[in-house]
């Protein structure tokens, strides 16, 4: 193949603020040019998972795709780094359309915050006293009083970051499920979560929320001394990530539930 696809044919490069990451943006850009982001068919994004998922959430509703690769940390969301034969590696390149979660977080004050969350919507204790929650899916009670360091609702493509961390379900991209997973459940002590559908309304409740302040978090974005947390699955927006043939993110996610 001499060349890549009219679609990729403007390629805008980000890179993290690692050195390794600004170094190699330097050499592709003059390699390969450099497109204003405004004017890109492509994003090119260097760095790690937590560069990646900035780059997600700054490029969700373009339709603009990204294609990460490697000069970070982590990795599982990148692809291997290689300066050679990078047009050729976008025309073959699988897409995968993710969506997000939207948070809707009421802080003691009553100010209502809203957030979008690629990973997951977390609920983490503020001080040494233990979290109490009450859970509502779809307007149904389902545990009257979780005592916890806190929860997650995870997307299937957050299954694999914390929510993997607290021992909750990897989830394939293609399950139209979320994951809510405790974190150091103390009663029930035997509850390890629930799957549930992605069409569900998901609320949480803080209990005693004086004595037991909470935190809730949308990937990046947080807020804190919360009273109540609403999530629910956005499928009206999404993101498009790109991944080398072989290795995409469905391929991924089945290799961490067999211990690759």
């Amino acid at each position: 193949m001499t060349d890549a696809s009219p679609r990729y044919d403007k390629i805008a490069f980000v890179a993290s603020n690692a050195p390794d990451a600004i170094a190699a943006r330097e050499r592709l850009a003059k390699e390969y040019g450099d497109a204003p982001e405004s004017d890109a068919n492509v994003v090119v994004a260097l760095g790690g998972d937590g560069f990646m998922l900035q780059m997600l959430h700054r490029f969700r509703d373009t339709g603009i795709p990204i294609f990460g690769m490697h000069r970070g940390t982590i990795g599982f969301l990148m692809n291997e780094f290689r300066e050679d034969g990078l047009r050729e590696r976008l025309a073959e390149a699988a897409r995968s359309v993710i969506h997000p979660l939207m948070m809707e977080a009421t802080d003691a004050n009553g100010v209502v915050h809203s957030a979008p969350a690629l990973n997951e919507v977390s609920l983490l204790r503020q001080s040494y006293q233990a979290a109490k929650l009450r859970i509502t899916i779809d307007g149904k009670v389902r545990m009257e009083e979780l005592i916890c360091d806190g929860m997650l609702v995870a997307t299937p493509v957050g299954s694999t970051a914390y929510n993997l961390s607290a021992h909750g379900p990897i989830l394939p991209l293609a399950a139209p499920f979320l994951a809510i997973t405790p974190i150091s459940p103390f009663r029930p002590r035997r509850w390890r979560g629930a799957l549930v559908p992605d069409r569900a309304r998901i609320e949480i409740e803080i209990l005693e929320k004086d004595k037991r302040p909470v935190n809730a978090v949308a990937d990046h974005f947080e807020v804190r001394s919360v009273v109540r947390v609403k999530a629910w699955m956005e499928t009206a927006s999404s993101a498009v990530m790109m991944f080398d043939p072989g290795h995409s993110l469905d391929e991924r996610i089945l290799n961490e539930q067999f211990g690759y």
